[in-house]
């Protein structure tokens, strides 16, 4: 469980830095492209990705999103329940959507996940 929700965890995180920094083969700095990786907080992604406001991302990023919710509640279960049980059918069936989920997800135009990027990094403030 645990893995799954990191490759969801370090997919998002990467995509933000990429996003925002750069990618691989850009010009970019390395500093802030760490900064920027390191900058997303578990629990603020969460409450992001549970917000309404995700309904205006396409639906590969809210399922992205409900994923990412879902599986940072089932690996808390795995690591601090120690009487949580987990049938390895269950975990290959989430290792396997978190897989499609991600590949969807990368699959989503890029202004739409350099917004998303900014929306889960970013706080909103009112006007």
């Amino acid at each position: 469980m645990s893995t799954a929700y990191y490759a969801l965890f370090h997919c998002l995180a990467t995509c933000c830095a990429d996003m925002l920094v750069g990618g691989t083969n850009s010009d970019r700095s390395e500093g802030a492209w760490v900064q920027t990786y390191r900058a997303l907080d578990h629990r603020d992604a969460r409450n992001r990705c549970r917000n309404v406001l995700v309904r205006r991302f396409p639906p590969e990023v809210q399922r992205f999103a409900r994923h990412f919710v879902a599986m940072q509640e089932q690996r808390h279960a795995a690591d601090y329940n120690p009487t949580e049980k987990f049938s390895k059918s269950s975990v290959n069936l989430d290792i396997n959507a978190t897989s499609n989920i991600i590949d969807n997800f990368m699959k989503v135009a890029a202004r739409d996940r350099r917004a998303f990027a900014v929306y889960v990094l970013l706080p909103q403030r009112q006007s």
